[in-house]
């Protein structure tokens, strides 16, 4: 089924409320997913060290809001395209990246259970479930195309 202009529209509108609070919502972006797997804050290099998320952490806010950029481009790109391009150096990088953090499938899971609150808590009565499935097949694209990257990466990982 391919990614409707309705489901485009859903994300594009949503993300423009999203980033009128781009900090609040990274942090609750943060706190789901550490209140969902509390094990996943030893993953981010800028948490490890932490006893709580940092309302200040500007590497916090810039990693959630390229989480929900980039999914956010994907819906783009699928109503564009059909499919999830990346560039071959940010795909690269994502993937030794997921790769070296010991990333699996749940963690993906738990990052789009995460997202898909945020987005839900952020646009109020916004809300439908039409808009949740949009976020939630963009996520699941770029999930895959990181996926297979990590696919390609992980012979390279062994030391």
């Amino acid at each position: 089924m391919a990614f409707t202009e309705k489901q485009e529209a859903l994300v594009k509108d949503s993300w423009e409320i999203l980033k009128q609070n781009i900090l609040e919502n990274s942090l609750r972006f943060f706190t789901i997913i550490l209140e969902i797997a509390p094990a996943a804050k030893a993953m981010f290099s800028f948490l490890k060290d932490s006893d709580e998320i940092p309302q200040n952490n500007a590497k916090l806010k810039s990693h959630a809001t390229k989480v929900f950029k980039m999914t956010c481009e994907s819906a783009l790109q699928l109503r564009e395209k059909g499919e999830v391009i990346v560039s071959d150096t940010t795909l690269k990088y994502l993937g030794s990246v997921h790769v070296k953090n010991g990333v699996i499938d749940l963690h993906f899971e738990v990052v789009k259970e995460a997202l898909l609150r945020t987005i839900k808590e952020a646009v109020g009565e916004n809300w439908s479930e039409e808009m949740g499935c949009a976020w939630g097949e963009a996520y699941d694209q770029l999930a895959a195309a990181i996926k297979a990257e990590m696919k390609q990466e992980a012979p390279h990982q062994i030391s």
